[in-house]
């Protein structure tokens, strides 16, 4: 039984029947509101106590799909039995209190073994629409968990494939060069394997994209400049997995490649009011921003449903690019520190 159900049960079923069984008791034997307030407790004590037996039943007796009427018998038979038990608690907590034997309450066993089972139907109905409810949750959560393994996987043949590529091309103008690469591409496909995590902090991103970048380097020289804006405190923020490599592949992809000119990429962080911005911006020729998400070969569209599963609305992938004045991709999610 999980902690919060207990508190859910006396702040949705239990608090306002003590309510209701206290105003009873002052209008049918005229006792003060005090009195009342602790008669009725002793009373919605014991059902309370044994609704955690109910849901416990509950959770163990799934709802029948299709309905059976064993179900219904089953349930019949543990309110009468509810009801027997708050029935005899009460008498026991009267007789403790009075300090003398007590078998009747109230009105008559009667309407108190009636008020049992009625008591007992709606723990039952509670229950199964908390445990409905908690279904529901795991099978969404499921399904997102499922979602981004999918598109998490995704990416990681996009930018392998384009790091290969680098490799192949060096191999009839530079093998030494070549065999660096390769080298360098054993570590960032160890990596993409073996990182299972949706969200790791900003450092450890940055040494993968480091050494993503140190592949394109061997492969455009001093056609690739890259600078780095992070400080210390951006490092400690959690950001999700490849999703800062998606916005450099894509700032080489797009930005440095095509040109024969030097291409800066700069990369910078900058914690903000309980969010966290990164952004990466090149000096390349420019291009069109919805070729670029739209089109089959980029991953920013992967990146921006990612980002959706992850984080809802609260996180934004914005994309601004002018012809001849390069490209610029700020990627802003929720400001979450890592552990130390």
């Amino acid at each position: 039984m999980a902690r919060g159900w207990v508190w859910l049960q006396l702040s949705i079923a239990w608090l306002p029947m003590w309510a209701l069984f206290a105003a009873i008791i002052v209008i049918v034997h005229g006792n003060s509101l005090a009195d009342a307030a602790i008669g009725s407790l002793r009373m919605v004590g014991p059902g309370a106590a044994l609704g955690i037996l109910v849901y416990k039943f509950a959770s163990r007796l799934p709802w029948p799909h299709p309905f059976r009427l064993a179900f219904v018998a089953m349930h019949l038979l543990a309110a009468v039995l509810y009801a027997v038990c708050w029935y005899v608690l009460i008498c026991v907590i009267d007789s403790l209190v009075l300090r003398r034997l007590v078998l009747q309450i109230g009105p008559g066993n009667a309407v108190f073994f009636l008020t049992g089972i009625w008591l007992y139907i709606v723990v039952a109905v509670v229950a199964y629409a908390n445990l409905a409810a908690q279904r529901t949750a795991k099978i969404e959560t499921q399904a997102a968990r499922m979602q981004l393994d999918a598109l998490r996987a995704q990416l990681h043949p996009h930018f392998l494939f384009n790091a290969l590529h680098t490799v192949v091309q060096l191999i009839p103008t530079d093998p030494r060069a070549a065999a660096r690469a390769a080298e360098q591409l054993a570590g960032v496909l160890r990596t993409a394997i073996e990182e299972q995590r949706d969200l790791i902090p900003l450092a450890a991103e940055l040494a993968f994209v480091e050494r993503y970048l140190a592949i394109e380097h061997i492969r455009f020289g001093e056609r690739l400049h890259v600078q780095i804006e992070v400080d210390t405190a951006s490092r400690q923020a959690l950001v999700p997995s490849f999703a800062l490599q998606t916005l450099v592949e894509n700032a080489v992809r797009h930005g440095a490649t095509p040109r024969v000119e030097p291409t800066q990429i700069r990369i910078a962080a900058t914690l903000g009011e309980r969010v966290l911005a990164l952004k990466v911006t090149d000096t390349g020729a420019g291009t069109d921003v919805h070729a670029i998400e739209t089109g089959s070969g980029t991953g920013l569209r992967r990146l921006r449903e990612r980002m959706r599963w992850l984080y809802g609305e609260r996180a934004r992938l914005d994309l601004i690019s002018d012809a001849g004045s390069g490209f610029a991709a700020t990627l802003t999610v929720p400001q979450v520190i890592a552990d130390e």
